[in-house]
Order: structure tokens, then C-alpha cells, then sequence
């Protein structure tokens, strides 16, 4: 019956061993090596009793054989065989009481290791929603980043863009200061050559970054006549000599009439025919007198369509030498 009990107790450490978790393992390894002690030290005690017990045999075979010397001594066997019987009473019921013990501890561990698979499983489905999130927070981190370096590289070419614009915008800028400067030069030398006919209805001024050189019809025309008087002859010739080293600059002569119809069966005819014959004048008088490349300069008729001063018909009579300067540079910037 001992050696069963022994054989029970081996057979479920084993068990347990086999099915608790290394933490539970070492607990449950803990109680049974004092189980273990606790049952080596039982053995050695039925050890002992077994050998006892063999003595007592001899003995009382010996007894027996004697039984007639000692039936004096058969009172204190009696109470030594029921002695070791309550000792025998005892040990089996301190086996009763560790086999109650081990039934215990394996009811205990199965609960135990129920709670600690239930655990196991809630953290593993917890460690997997854990993983999901953070795959799913992986995929949008590659998103953003995708979206981030789209928008870097969008971002790098708006910066070359607008550092090409502002490099463009500075040659415009350079461009237009010198074409300004330019204009103002020209304007300021125009007026010193012509600042004899300043107060003889004459005026110089910068517009739009032409320069207009404006005369009443009266410095330069007869009332009616497309021949230029020496006064206006001369007013011209030193505006033609002013401008005759000038690059890149065009000219624009333009003649302007008052309202007042002209009808005649002779040239000019009318306001049309007078305010481009006027011109035309002034253009030939400034060619002859100059080296003004015939390319650069231009005649036209504006009749009285463009009037500067609605009530001075005196104001509107006048010929226009607009001066305009090149401006191919800054288009080709303005282009790229």
C-alpha cells in the first residue's frame, strides 16, 4: 500500500510538471520536493518499522516456540503489539492525510493552470490586437510618409521655381531700373538740347517709360501748310543730332489736328492727310539731318482722335516725337 501511495506521488509530480507554466513549474517543484522530503522521511520510517516488524517476527516465532517460559511476559506483548499497532494506525493515517494532501494540490493546480491558459489566451489575443494596431499604424506611417515626400519633393520644385522666379524677377527688376535710368537719360538729354524751345510750346516728359517730346503745331507749321518754318526746322535738327547715337531706341512721329473739319480739293484734303504729311515732314527733316537709321524711325497720322485738351484746339494742333526704347531683353525674360 506504501509503495502504491510513493508510486501515486511520483507519477503526479510528473504530471505536473508536465503541464504547468516554468513560473507554476518552480512553485509546484518547491512543494513537491518537500513532498518528496516529507515522503523519504515516511519511507525511512517504514523502513525502520519494516525492520521492526521483522524482529518482532523472529521474536515471536521464538515466542512461540517458548510460549510456555514467557506466558508471564504475554501482558507486556500484548502492550507492545498494541503499541506498535497505533503506531502502524498512525502512519497510515499520516498517508491518508498526504494522499488528501496531493489530491489537493492537483484540484489546486488544474484551477490554477485554467487561470493561467485563460490569461495566457487573453494576452495573446491582446498582444495580437496589439500587432494589428501597430501594422495598421505601420501602413499609415508609410502613407504619410509617401504623402510627405511627395509633398517635399513638390515643395523642392516650388522652391527651384521660385527661386527662378525671383532671379527672374530681379533681371526684370535690374532690367527695368536700367531701362528707366536709360529713359531718364534720354529725357533729360533731349530736354537740355532743346531747352531753347522750352517756353515756344515745347515740352519733354516721361511716360510709361517712353519719352514724349511734344510741339504745338504753331512752332513748326504755317496755319494749314505741311512745310516746316526755320524756327521749327532748327527745334528739329537738334532733336534728330540728340538722338542720332542713341541704340535701341525707336522712334514714333506722330501728327495730331484740332476738330475742325479740313476739306480742300487740294493736298492735304483733310485732317488725316494733314497730320501724316505734317509727320512725314518731320521725319524727313530729321533723317536729313542725322544719321538716325531710316529703320528705326516711324511717321503716322493721328488726325484729331487723340486730343490733349478737349477746349485748346491750339494744344491739340502739335507733332509727337515719341521715343521708345528696345525692350526685346525684357520680354525674352518675361518669355522664359
Amino acid at each position: 500500500m506504501r509503495n502504491k501511495n510513493i508510486y501515486s506521488i511520483v507519477l503526479f509530480a510528473t504530471m505536473i510538471v508536465a503541464c504547468v507554466p516554468a513560473r507554476k513549474f518552480e512553485e509546484i517543484e518547491k512543494k513537491e520536493k518537500a513532498c518528496s522530503e516529507e515522503n523519504a522521511k515516511i519511507k525511512a520510517q517504514n523502513l525502520a518499522y519494516e525492520t521492526e516488524n521483522t524482529e518482532l517476527q523472529a521474536k515471536i516465532e521464538v515466542l512461540n516456540k517458548s510460549i510456555g517460559r514467557l506466558k508471564s511476559d504475554t501482558a507486556l506483548l500484548g502492550k507492545s503489539l498494541r503499541m506498535k499497532e497505533r503506531q502502524y494506525d498512525k502512519i497510515d493515517a499520516l498517508n491518508i492525510r498526504i494522499q488528501n494532501q496531493l489530491e489537493a494540490l492537483q484540484k489546486g493546480s488544474t484551477i490554477e493552470n485554467q487561470r493561467l491558459m485563460n490569461d495566457l489566451n487573453a494576452t495573446r489575443l491582446e498582444l495580437q490586437r496589439k500587432e494589428d494596431e501597430l501594422n495598421r499604424l505601420a501602413r499609415e506611417l508609410q502613407l504619410l510618409e509617401a504623402q510627405l515626400n511627395k509633398k517635399e519633393a513638390t515643395l523642392n520644385q516650388l522652391s527651384a521655381d521660385l527661386q527662378s522666379r525671383e532671379q527672374r524677377v530681379k533681371e526684370l527688376e535690374d532690367l527695368i531700373a536700367k531701362k528707366d535710368a536709360t529713359v531718364n537719360a534720354l529725357k533729360n538729354k533731349v530736354a537740355e538740347a532743346l531747352l531753347g524751345f522750352k517756353d515756344k510750346g515745347l515740352t519733354v516728359e516721361q511716360r510709361n517709360g517712353r519719352v514724349y517730346v511734344s510741339m504745338e503745331a504753331k512752332l513748326l507749321f504755317p496755319s494749314g501748310s505741311t512745310r516746316i518754318n526755320a524756327e521749327g526746322k532748327s527745334a528739329l535738327i537738334q532733336l534728330a543730332q540728340a538722338l542720332q547715337d542713341q541704340k535701341d531706341l525707336e522712334v514714333l512721329v506722330e501728327g495730331h489736328t484740332d476738330s475742325d473739319k479740313l476739306v480742300s480739293s487740294t493736298h492735304p484734303k483733310n485732317n488725316w492727310e494733314l497730320s501724316v504729311l505734317r509727320a512725314t515732314s518731320v521725319v524727313e527733316i530729321m533723317l536729313a539731318n542725322s544719321s538716325i537709321d531710316p529703320k528705326t524711325i516711324t511717321a503716322a497720322g493721328r488726325s484729331s482722335y487723340l486730343p490733349v485738351d478737349p477746349n485748346d484746339k491750339a494744344k491739340n494742333r502739335r507733332i509727337e516725337v515719341i521715343l521708345i526704347p528696345n525692350l526685346d531683353e525684357l520680354y525674352e525674360i518675361i518669355s522664359k
